[in-house]
């Protein structure tokens, strides 16, 4: 007996769909990651940005004022502020770039002051050097005067420079008690005159002598002596060709300022300078402010 062929049953299941859940978290994740790379851009910013440009950063999103109002107090008779755009605070760059300002205007007036200084030291001592190279140059030319050579001292002082006639080795430049020089005397202030002339420098003569020694009879007024001979020395200069109005003093000190003060009664003590005054040009009127 045969058996009957089987059924064979397909049986297909179906499956429902999931419910559509829409795309909010795709906009949100979007969100979230230009969130994050704004951040780091902001860091990277921060981190390559400079400290002057940083605070332009925070003027620039700082408000312009604090107050509204032109009263410094809100209200009449409270205090007012000169400008009607209220009262602003200083920002920290304007704050930096003011006492900058300050620092660097101090540094170069200062800077400017010592090289003027300089210039100026530079200038004087040149200026020095060249009026002794003309003056030694003058004495130099008159081999008749060659014996005279040790009584002629010429030095560089706080005044200026000084061409002193002094007695030394047992030689004067003036006869004892005379107000007038040797003849050899006025012949090396005569030849000294035209040189001075051409220098720039007003003249100061000054009259000096040694002191009476205790127990000594004493003689002409030191104080006459001195003068008289620094007068007959600008008279002789002026003889010569020098311009009066360049003289800017003639006096005499007697023997209160002696080359050797523990040995005030030598020879060398007595003298008469003549100082060229290491005096400043007048400042152009439009520097005079």
């Amino acid at each position: 007996m045969t058996k009957p062929a089987q059924q064979i049953i397909v049986k297909k299941v179906k499956k429902a769909a999931h419910a559509h859940h829409g795309g909010a978290w795709k906009i949100a994740y979007a969100d979230f990651v230009t969130a994050m790379m704004a951040f780091f851009l902001l860091m990277w910013l921060i981190s390559m940005t400079t400290q002057e440009q940083k605070e332009g950063l925070a003027e620039y999103f700082a408000p312009g004022a604090v107050s509204p109002s032109t009263s410094g107090a809100g209200g009449m008779l409270w205090g007012s502020a000169l400008d009607k755009s209220g009262s602003k605070p200083l920002t920290p760059r304007e704050v930096a770039m003011g006492t900058t300002k300050q620092e660097d205007k101090a540094r170069q007036t200062k800077s400017g002051a010592a090289d003027r200084e300089i210039d100026r030291t530079a200038a004087a001592q040149q200026a020095s050097h060249s009026a002794i190279a003309s003056l030694r140059q003058t004495l130099q030319s008159m081999p008749e005067i060659a014996d005279l050579s040790r009584n002629i001292v010429i030095e560089p002082t706080k005044e200026g420079l000084d061409v002193a006639l002094m007695d030394e080795n047992g030689r004067s430049m003036f006869p004892e008690g005379s107000v007038q020089p040797y003849p050899s005397t006025r012949r090396v202030l005569e030849a000294l005159a035209p040189t001075l002339r051409r220098l720039p420098n007003r003249l100061a003569i000054t009259g000096h002598t040694a002191a009476v020694r205790p127990g000594a009879a004493a003689g002409v007024d030191p104080w006459s002596l001195t003068t008289g001979r620094a007068l007959a020395v600008r008279e002789i200069l002026s003889g010569a060709g020098f311009p009066n109005d360049r003289f800017a003093s003639v006096v005499g000190r007697a023997d209160t300022e002696p080359v050797f003060p523990d040995n005030p009664y030598i020879s060398p003590n007595r003298r008469v300078r003549i100082t060229l005054l290491s005096e400043e040009p007048p400042l152009p009127p439009n520097l005079l402010r």
